[in-house]
């Protein structure tokens, strides 16, 4: 599947423009950074046998007999075997990562980190739970490393609608962007179950961050404070050593300069990436 092309600030620096990989590297956001790291990791190392592909998928009675708890996360690391649809998902992956973590739905954190942290819990438990009814309409594999990519990808489309994209050269908005991807998988052959999963809860994210707020007036989803404790408001900042006072002083996480958006729930939906919310002053 072709990676789909965006303009505007979501473009992804190309590896010249930053010093090299590492400095790429170093330069994503430190949850698409982590996760993008954790997936290549995990998928090179299971394709090449350092590591059995059995204990990465989702498998509940493991779980609940043998206590096998890095089923919860290794599901969301292993994207598949070696072959074009797994490098494609793996761009993805850092690509809608990167642009939802620069900006998500702010959910108390300020449209930060700690938000897309929350977001991206509630996209894991909620493909985790749905999974069993989903395997009754469309079968799927248990492992979900697209399907949450999916969830980001239609996550992101939603908070930035009218954002110019593009597959092959066809000029759409982002809004429909989940939707050309799943009808290209389906055109090409390729498994799409997964991908239709991962929109069908992003679209529940979606509904009650974004639309009930709107219609009901009632803010359902917050970040937990751990993860605002944890991260920051804003963008996270990692902690820094100032030894110029002569001992150690930690700065707290979080951004440098103010958020733009305030620290507390979004009640209206943002049409692109420059424009303001219905309802704001």
């Amino acid at each position: 599947m072709p990676p789909p092309r965006h303009g505007g600030q979501g473009n992804v620096r190309q590896l010249d423009d930053t010093g090299g990989p590492q400095a790429w590297f170093e330069s994503l956001p430190v949850i698409t950074r982590y996760w993008f790291g954790g997936a290549l990791a995990v998928t090179v190392m299971c394709n090449f046998g350092f590591l059995p592909i059995m204990k990465m998928l989702w498998m509940w009675d493991k779980v609940w007999d043998n206590f096998e708890i890095w089923r919860f996360l290794t599901p969301f690391l292993f994207v598949g075997k070696f072959d074009f649809n797994t490098l494609m998902a793996l761009y993805m992956l850092q690509s809608y990562s990167n642009r939802y973590e620069m900006e998500p739905y702010n959910t108390g954190g300020g449209g930060g980190t700690a938000d897309y942290a929350f977001a991206l819990m509630f996209g894991a438990i909620s493909i985790m739970v749905t999974y069993p009814i989903m395997g009754m309409l469309l079968p799927a594999p248990p492992v979900f490393a697209r399907t949450l990519m999916m969830f980001v990808l239609y996550v992101w489309s939603k908070r930035h609608p009218t954002a110019p994209t593009s597959i092959w050269g066809v000029q759409f908005q982002a809004i429909y962007l989940p939707f050309a991807q799943i009808g290209l998988s389906i055109a090409m052959g390729g498994a799409f179950s997964d991908l239709v999963h991962g929109l069908a809860c992003g679209h529940l994210f979606y509904f009650l961050v974004d639309v009930v707020p709107i219609v009901y007036g009632k803010d359902l989803l917050h970040t937990p404070q751990f993860l605002i404790d944890q991260i920051g408001i804003g963008a996270y900042v990692p902690p820094a050593n100032n030894t110029a006072a002569g001992n150690n002083v930690w700065t707290p996480p979080g951004r440098v300069n103010p958020p733009s958006d305030s620290a507390g729930p979004s009640r209206g939906h943002s049409w692109g990436s420059g424009g303001q919310r219905l309802g704001s002053s």
